[in-house]
């Protein structure tokens, strides 16, 4: 029978990820010789060639492509034995590291840590707020146990290194300024504010959804601001400066400005959480799993407020909310 090593089959799957020798030996904490030295020996037990040169790069051959495939089950199933191990000796307790953007933090992950705090208390969360990108990388390596992210972001459903978990469908509501001459209409479209200066990023996948959604709806915007936070986006939105879309996990905590939930043309965004292939098994992150979906579906109090359900939206479709706090997520789009 061939001879599989694990270790070997781990850092070819990284450099699949990495694309380079020495992004991978970066990524191990090894030196680029010794990538290619057990790569080599891989191969060599393998019986097949894994790699083949492209300029100053290597490409993974057709064998590769298949020795991975295999690969990612044995992965996972490792994954289902070391959680079935974890619970067997700590049962339900241990340490789940969470990898989230920011505007998930405040809405989705404080909550649910609150929730756990009463029905988990061995369960202990740490969290760590980083982009979609990164998580992945870390969820990948074995950096975080849990990653939230826009499904947008996130690697494909067929990836085979991940479990998803569709958590919510996250509506993309308008802030408009206190005094806008819409801010009391009772129908509300985004084509009505075709006339209007646009707030959004200058780049990056928010930029891409504020205009696709404006496109959607027969104009592009005129971009009269550019900012990546939502603090800032929501000071000039409050200071007449212009108006923007915003997710609702920010309106429902925003103040100072005039939030409407579009009655038509009402764009969407997705929210998923992602694991390891095979840890969802472990007691300890089915425990963080179930909170976060319960703070998603609304079951779950938020501790900071009165309210069940932190994302739910409140029902008329004109909000005009003030106050003089303005923090719901000083964070980076999205």
């Amino acid at each position: 029978m061939t001879e599989w090593d694990i270790k070997k089959l781990w850092i070819l799957r990284t450099l699949a990820e990495r694309g380079t020798v020495t992004a991978t030996a970066e990524a191990l904490h090894m030196t680029p010789s010794a990538v290619s030295q057990q790569l080599t020996n891989l191969a060599r037990g393998l019986g097949v060639v894994l790699l083949e040169a492209q300029g100053r790069r290597v490409r993974l051959t057709d064998a590769a492509h298949l020795v991975l495939r295999h690969a990612e089950v044995v992965f996972a199933q490792l994954e289902r034995a070391d959680a079935e191990l974890a619970g067997y000796l700590a049962g339900d307790a241990g340490e789940v590291r969470v990898g989230a953007f920011s505007t998930a933090v405040p809405a989705l992950v404080v909550p649910a840590v609150a929730a756990l705090r009463r029905t988990h208390p061995g369960v202990e969360v740490r969290v760590r707020e980083t982009e979609a990108a990164e998580a992945y990388e870390l969820l990948s390596a074995g950096g975080v146990d849990l990653a939230l992210s826009l499904a947008a972001h996130a690697p494909t459903a067929r990836d085979p290194r991940f479990t998803r978990v569709t958590l919510l469908e996250d509506p993309l509501d308008v802030a408009l300024p206190p005094d806008h001459p819409l801010a009391d209409a009772a129908d509300l479209r985004l084509a009505d504010l075709s006339g209007d200066p646009w707030i959004y990023g200058g780049s990056g996948p928010w930029s891409q959804i504020a205009v696709g959604a404006c496109e959607a709806a027969g104009f592009v915007p005129e971009q009269a601001h550019s900012a990546s936070g939502w603090t800032a986006i929501l000071a000039m939105v409050e200071a007449g400066m212009g108006v923007a879309l915003v997710p609702r996990m920010v309106s429902s905590r925003a103040s100072g400005v005039a939030v409407r939930v579009l009655s038509r043309d009402r764009p969407t965004r997705h929210v998923i959480a992602a694991v390891r292939r095979g840890a969802e098994s472990a007691p300890r992150v089915a425990h963080v799993l179930t909170a976060l979906r319960a703070v998603a579906d609304g079951s779950a109090p938020d501790p900071r407020s009165s309210k069940a359900g932190g994302l739910q939206h409140p029902a008329p479709p004109a909000i005009e909310a003030r106050g003089p706090g303005r923090s719901p997520g000083s964070g980076r789009e999205p």
